[in-house]
């Protein structure tokens, strides 16, 4: 099996991400939801969370919900890396307030334009979104608070360079508040391979003690990566061809502070 090039998986994460944007379908995810508010509260939002954020912006495209560890606070700058349509945005904006300002950075331009449509129905002035990769952010050094993301950068083909980037945007005693999916046991290769579950968040995940190495490389501390309570339910059905990836992978969230 030939293997693919990191840019043939990042033009297929793009396109995947783009339909999904311009289909306005969601809860693509292998949870079993038949809908995006089903979905959204399987993988750990209110039934509050999900009625006050504008129409269209929960795609259900998550395994978490990072503003559940963020202990986001009035005032504060937060970045959302792979910000979709803008759902963990809006919310993080309602607890920053007025005062405050969220950031959310896509490389998708449907996703983009959506999530400005979205702001724009709203009228939110506390939230803006960006075009960019991940692994370069479009953003200054040293002027975010808290970084938050929801099951993306496992999507990355260089973790290593958004954990970087992550700490260069990142004021002193900023935090990370992630919710992604990582490995517990090697994946098969033809897992590994296979585009469709790349893109679907699954074979792109690196091992635990991988996500922390490369954190503390990044000069990350205080690095805690705790497995959600139904992280089973959360993964499974994600691999169709036999196998059980929940024996592979855990949704986790993923926290760390910049000293």
């Amino acid at each position: 099996m030939q293997k693919l090039t990191n840019e043939e998986i990042r033009q297929g994460v793009r396109v995947t991400y783009g339909k999904a944007a311009t289909a306005g379908t969601g809860c693509d995810c292998g949870c079993g939801a038949s809908t995006s508010e089903e979905g959204a509260h399987h993988i750990g939002y209110s039934s509050d969370d999900i009625a006050t954020v504008p129409e269209g912006a929960n795609m259900s495209l998550g395994c978490g919900n990072p503003k559940a560890i963020a202990a986001l606070r009035a005032g504060e700058t937060v970045l959302d890396l792979g910000s979709g349509a803008g759902f963990d945005c809006f919310l993080a904006g309602r607890e920053v307030g007025e005062r405050g300002r969220v950031i959310g950075v896509d490389m998708t331009p449907e996703m983009i334009s959506k999530a400005r449509e979205n702001a724009r129905k709203e009228g939110t002035g506390n939230v803006e979104f960006r075009l960019g990769e991940i692994e370069n952010v479009p953003v200054a050094d040293k002027t975010v608070d808290v970084i938050i993301s929801n099951c993306v950068i496992n999507l990355s083909t260089d973790k290593q360079r958004v954990f970087g980037e992550a700490f260069r945007v990142l004021k002193r005693g900023g935090r990370l508040a992630i919710a992604d999916i990582v490995a517990t046991a090697d994946l098969p290769d033809e897992v590994k391979n296979d585009l469709s579950l790349i893109a679907g968040c699954t074979a792109g995940a690196s091992l635990v003690d991988e996500t922390e190495s490369m954190l503390e490389k990044a000069g990350f501390t205080n690095i805690r990566i705790t497995p959600k309570d139904n992280s089973r339910e959360i993964v499974r059905g994600y691999w169709t061809s036999g196998g059980r990836m929940e024996d592979y992978l855990v949704s986790a969230n993923i926290e760390a502070t910049k000293p």
